[in-house]
């Protein structure tokens, strides 16, 4: 199978990429750094294609004999500060490059069956402790509306005659990436111990965890977006989240007691966080209870449901090879 991917250099992409060249399909990855990319030993087996998706260009002919497309491209919501360039930028990213992405498969001669596109549970907005599914409906904060219009963008190709899944992902948790990776310097070096961040109640009264978070480990994101290109039956919005979310202060001490730090029970204040980070502590700060009511129907099986197995999976040690005994006779050999 050949698969076009958009955000294929990122990290639900770079470990579908992988995950795809295992299976023995044919990743063609859209980049706009394709040089840096094709140096990168895991990159060599990978057709790389050079385009910005957010402008329209030669890429689009790549898409044509694809078979499926999964679109993941989109600015890092972590990467700056927001300012109010920078939300249209975490905006226009996903909006204009939807749109040509299904521009690029309108024009293609053999088109792909299936568009997987990427959104987030920041779809829902904010909420207390409703476990929303994937009928539930939009937020109205800024996230909200740009995942809103984000999907909106790749809904035209239905009427070219594709199936369309949108992964709605949660909180992926992978070593020294995304959450995690601003979370466990924190935890690791924080004086007295690791704190609860968020949910106390008010603006100003210190964080007690009390919010929910919607989390889901690496690998199983991956196999959700491989799901959804897979099985005919993934049409419609599919939650990319664990079945069992957990409250932030629960997900703190499940990550301390794997870093081996004690936690404590109260943390700074949503006033504080805002004033260091910004606007974007809130995607922290505010929680959901989201479950994935469709992948379960589907028949998807979980290989980390619960947070303190996959938060020990991230941290486990490589295994690596045993050097093997060479034995007298054996080592004899080798001079003949």
């Amino acid at each position: 199978m050949r698969v076009f991917v958009t955000g294929g250099t990122g990290l639900i992409g770079r470990n579908l990429v992988r995950r795809l060249l295992a299976r023995g399909d044919q990743p063609v990855v859209l980049t706009r750094h394709a040089d840096v990319t094709r140096r990168d030993p895991a990159m060599r087996p990978v057709q790389v294609v050079q385009g910005d998706p957010s402008a329209a260009g030669g890429w689009e002919s790549a898409v044509d004999g694809c078979d499926a497309v999964v679109n993941l491209a989109g600015h890092n919501l972590f990467a700056e500060r927001w300012s109010p360039a920078v939300k249209r930028t975490i905006r226009d990213s996903r909006v204009y490059s939807t749109e040509h992405v299904v521009a690029a498969i309108s024009k293609a001669r053999t088109r792909p069956k299936v568009l997987v596109q990427g959104s987030a549970i920041g779809y829902y907005g904010p909420h207390g402790d409703e476990a929303l599914t994937e009928e539930s409906p939009s937020g109205s904060d800024f996230l909200a509306v740009v995942c809103r219009e984000w999907e909106e963008a790749s809904a035209p190709v239905e009427a070219l005659g594709l199936r369309l899944a949108t992964v709605r992902t949660g909180v992926v948790l992978a070593k020294g990436e995304g959450a995690l990776g601003a979370m466990t310097p924190i935890y690791k070096w924080l004086p007295g111990g690791a704190a609860p961040v968020g949910g106390g109640g008010s603006f100003w009264k210190p964080g007690a965890g009390q919010q929910w978070m919607s989390w889901i480990h690496v690998d199983d994101i991956v196999g959700l977006f491989l799901l959804a290109v897979d099985n005919p039956a993934a049409q419609g919005p599919i939650n990319g989240t664990s079945p069992n979310p957990v409250r932030h202060k629960d997900f703190g001490k499940a990550l301390a007691s794997v870093l081996r730090r004690p936690f404590l029970p109260f943390g700074p204040p949503d006033a504080v966080l805002e004033l260091l980070q910004g606007e974007v502590a809130q995607v922290v700060t505010k929680g959901q209870k989201v479950l994935p009511e469709k992948a379960q129907k589907l028949g998807y099986a979980f290989k980390y449901p619960e947070v303190l197995a996959a938060l020990k999976a991230v941290f486990a040690k490589p295994v690596r090879d045993k050097p093997t005994a060479v034995t007298p006779v054996a080592a004899a050999g080798r001079h003949h």
